[in-house]
């Protein structure tokens, strides 16, 4: 077992976790070296077996390979790699420590062959990156981390009822396809939703990714609605109510984003949009659209990283974080703008971008299904992206309304980071088999052909005129957009008063009651006591009595 479990590409990213709180003055050394083992033991040491550790109580499959699993191990580490590099300015050990305890803890489910080991690094996970969160250091992170972490253990509670019930009715954990015909496999969905940001909680993303600091939202972004997305193409493939969430999710991520003023908020709920697209195509469920979310899911994860780092650079440059508060910021920081247009060019799905290769692949495969309806709302979806992240964002922050703001493009392994990223957007979306090679199924999809080229650059520039139309009308002020959080931000602390005061209750009946019940037993012993003829005797049973107590309490 210990042989197979160096051989996990998830093992050295949790050694390295514990080595920084050891070595916390060399965090980044330990975290970059940690996560290239990970990537040599997953391209040259990881093969296609499975490990299973057996014992008289329960045999537990730890590890178990898919091409799925390797190509989203394989871009976890990859923004890892990028992430550490833009992360090596921030100081603190702890957010570093966690991060690498995050992405093991994700790439540990990635190759979970049960339910039971799944559910063990889920929950790792939601305390990992709760920590993350908390690591920024201010009351909105700690607030913020809070309302995390109570979502977070919700959904894994309603996960885990699932489990028990899947186990006690079929006597096998293995993780497979399910249907949705008893009540634990919708638990079990739910459960999975609730992580991936699925209504109608989907306003945990952006309540909590934008208070982590600069670099933390980073990682924040790319695994954990991910690991979601994967879980679900490998359980819930082909569940058509998927379709429906996932449309859901695109509409409220392109509203709200259009509402928005923080520009880490806007690519927060741009992040719920953009797996909505994933969960989508889970839904369809053919071997053409579960390629196409695998495939944007890598894209995803890279693109939206580098929007992420941009927005970042920002705030580490000049400490503001609203569109009001920004703007005209290609002129000092010429490479930020360049890098942020290709991420967001990427994310709209514009030509020679990996967006473009990926997303292209869900919106045929509904065509090709006869889902009209499905079609339709996909394509208002990728034009309502482009309004929201492909020209909102670089445009208030970089173009509009320069507000003269004295800075400069980042230090240098920020830029080295969003370079990196940048360049993986191009070089996907220009060869996409790189990509395709790695994807579950045989692809003969072909992204570049007159149709689709022509209709995605239509699409595109009409969104760009109905935004420079509209312009004035999506200036935002300084407004507060509700969301369904509303119906509980802000009452947790009557929740912990009940709490406390319920407990105070318990406390008080168990204090009178073990009251009653200790001089009951003192009256009855003094009774017999004074019953006793000779006060010899009286001392003889109190010494017996105090020597069996002190006999017991040592023992």
């Amino acid at each position: 077992m210990i042989s197979s479990l160096i051989s996990h590409p998830a093992f050295p990213l949790a050694i390295g976790s514990l080595f920084i709180f050891l070595f916390k003055e060399k965090a980044n050394l330990i975290s970059i070296g940690s996560i290239l083992i990970s990537l040599f033991i997953l391209l040259f040491i990881t093969n296609n077996v499975d490990y299973v550790y057996k014992s008289s109580l329960a045999s537990i499959n730890y590890f178990s390979y898919s091409k799925l699993a390797y190509l989203f191990c394989l871009v976890f580490l990859i923004m890892g790699l990028i992430g550490k590099l833009f992360s090596i300015y921030r100081d603190s050990y702890k957010e570093k420590a966690m991060v690498l305890m995050y992405i093991s803890s994700a790439i540990f489910v990635l190759f979970s062959g049960d339910f039971l080991t799944l559910y063990v690094f889920w929950e790792i996970m939601a305390i990992a990156s709760t920590m993350v969160i908390w690591s920024s250091n201010s009351d909105k992170s700690l607030s913020a981390g809070n309302r995390y972490l109570i979502m977070h253990l919700l959904g894994g509670l309603i996960l885990l009822l699932g489990i028990i019930g899947l186990y006690i009715d079929t006597n096998n954990l293995q993780i497979r396809l399910l249907n949705l015909d008893t009540w634990y496999n919708w638990m079990i969905l739910i459960g999975f939703l609730l992580n991936a940001g699925a209504p109608p909680f989907s306003q945990w993303i952006p309540d909590a990714y934008p208070e982590g600091s600069y670099s933390s939202t980073v990682f924040l972004s790319a695994y954990t609605t991910k690991t979601s997305v994967f879980i679900l193409i490998v359980t819930f493939a082909g569940s058509h109510v998927l379709m429906l969430i996932g449309i859901y999710m695109i509409m409220y991520g392109i509203i709200y984003a259009l509402l928005e003023n923080d520009i880490r908020r806007i690519l927060s709920y741009s992040i719920v949009n953009q797996v909505g697209f994933m969960i989508v195509g889970i839904g369809i469920g053919t071997e053409l659209s579960i390629n196409g979310t695998a495939a944007h899911a890598f894209s995803h994860i890279i693109y939206k990283g580098l929007l992420l780092m941009s927005a970042g650079s920002v705030i580490y440059m000049i400490n503001k974080r609203k569109c009001t508060d920004v703007g005209g910021l290609y002129k000092t920081m010429p490479l930020t703008a360049i890098c942020g247009i290709i991420g967001a060019l990427a994310i709209s799905a514009f030509p020679l971008t990996s967006g473009f290769i990926s997303k292209s692949m869900i919106v045929d495969a509904s065509i090709h299904e006869g889902m009209q309806l499905v079609w339709l709302m996909l394509l208002v979806g990728s034009a309502g992206v482009f309004l929201h992240a492909g020209i909102k964002f670089p445009w208030f922050v970089f173009f509009h309304r320069d507000k003269k703001i004295i800075t400069t493009d980042p230090p240098i392994y920020m830029k080295y980071a969003m370079i990196a990223a940048s360049a993986i957007c191009i070089i996907i979306g220009v060869w996409p088999q790189l990509l395709y090679g790695l994807l579950p199924y045989p692809v003969d999809f072909i992204p570049y052909t007159g149709n689709h080229v022509v209709s995605q650059l239509h699409l595109l520039f009409f969104s760009a005129l109905a935004f420079f139309i509209s312009l004035k009308y999506l200036e935002r002020t300084l407004t507060l957009t509700l969301d369904v959080d509303w119906l509980y931000r802000g009452k947790i602390k009557y929740i912990k008063l009940l709490i406390k005061y319920l407990f105070g209750m318990i406390n008080k009946t168990e204090n009178i009651f073990s009251f009653i019940g200790l001089r009951n037993k003192f009256t009855i012993l003094e009774d017999y006591l004074l019953r006793q003829t000779t006060i010899s005797t009286m001392l003889i049973l109190i010494l017996i009595i105090f020597t069996v107590s002190l006999v017991m309490n040592i023992s």
